[in-house]
């Protein structure tokens, strides 16, 4: 999907879910649009889960909060992945 479609369905997710309160299932392989929309973080591997990461920050979030860097840093190292 395109840049700016994707900034419209995660708004409308976020708007969807603070209307309705009820449980979303997003299934994604970007990582900061995990951290942003999810209460928590599931990745799996071989059909199992490999790492659960819970988000305690509050919404709206933000890139530049160093909570939401290290729990970055986090969910990438357990994909395998050297953050810059």
């Amino acid at each position: 999907m395109d840049a700016l479609t994707r900034i419209r369905m995660q708004q409308l997710v976020a708007r969807l879910w603070e209307k309705h309160k009820s449980a979303v299932l997003l299934v994604t392989h970007d990582v900061d649009e995990a951290l942003m929309l999810a209460d928590r973080v599931v990745v799996l591997e071989a059909g199992r889960i490999h790492t659960e990461i819970s988000m305690p920050l509050e919404r709206p979030r933000r890139h530049a909060n160093p909570v939401f860097e290290d729990l970055r840093r986090t969910l990438l190292s357990a994909l395998g992945v050297t953050p810059d």
